[in-house]
């Protein structure tokens, strides 16, 4: 059966600051690093070989996946980088204190933007610091000035069906290090979790989510964290 991990980066330097930070590339801090090499160890204890690896272009997941293969003894495990695999765009909140921007704004228009599934945040503005209309890894792409987790999963989905799926159809085990919301786009897809329920689905940082799925990869079959001490309620499956 087709086996999918599932790892949320570890803490990054705006985490530690309560920052907005989506798009942004911030790196991990020590604490993340330790975060993914305790992943790591958890899947190399469990014997779990993976054969590929997909992760985002931003490089607070970038090093959580490669901390996780090195840490797994698997270092020499091809990796894909894609930006269909980003963070939500944070839009206008980029960059904001979470605790500042609930103060101004109240904390229950921050809940809305943050944890709604189809309301995104104010947009971004174009030519301030957190414009990424000149970063070269997004040449080509119509880059989004804010995103919900709706959107999120549009241009997610694409992706899964195109690169991360057929791996899967194929029997591989596929190592997916991203980020909190891509990572429950894919959630919502697997799990076929409603609109309503996505909303209170949270995925713990660098503790993996290993899934089996279904032999054409279309649903799940079981679902377990490694690190059980640490583990998030999942949906039920369907």
């Amino acid at each position: 059966m087709p086996t999918l991990i599932l790892a949320r980066h570890g803490q990054s330097q705006w985490n530690l600051e309560n920052r907005f930070t989506g798009w942004v590339d911030v790196d991990l801090t020590d604490q993340g690093v330790a975060e993914a090499e305790k992943g790591g160890a958890l899947i190399k204890a469990k014997g779990i070989e993976i054969d590929i690896a997909f992760t985002s272009v931003l490089t607070r997941a970038i090093r959580t996946g490669e901390t996780l293969l090195r840490t797994s003894g698997q270092a020499f495990v091809p990796m894909v980088k894609d930006w269909r695999l980003n963070e939500r765009h944070y839009g206008g909140l980029t960059g904001l204190n979470k605790a500042e921007t609930a103060a101004a704004h109240g904390e229950a228009q921050v809940t809305i933007w943050r944890r709604s599934y189809d309301i995104p945040p104010p947009p971004l503005a174009p030519g301030g610091p957190f414009d990424f209309a000149k970063d070269r890894r997004y040449r080509g792409i119509a880059i989004p000035d804010t995103e919900s987790l709706k959107t999120t999963l549009e241009r997610v989905l694409p992706y899964w069906e195109s690169d991360i799926g057929p791996q899967l159809q194929g029997g591989a085990c596929v190592l997916v290090a991203a980020h909190g919301n891509s990572l429950r786009a894919i959630v919502k897809h697997l799990f076929k979790v409603s609109e309503a329920d996505i909303v209170h689905v949270e995925i713990p940082t660098s503790n993996p989510l290993c899934l089996e799925l279904s032999p054409d990869a279309s649903g799940v079959l079981s679902a377990r964290y490694l690190d059980a001490d640490r583990a998030q309620p999942l949906p039920s499956l369907r």
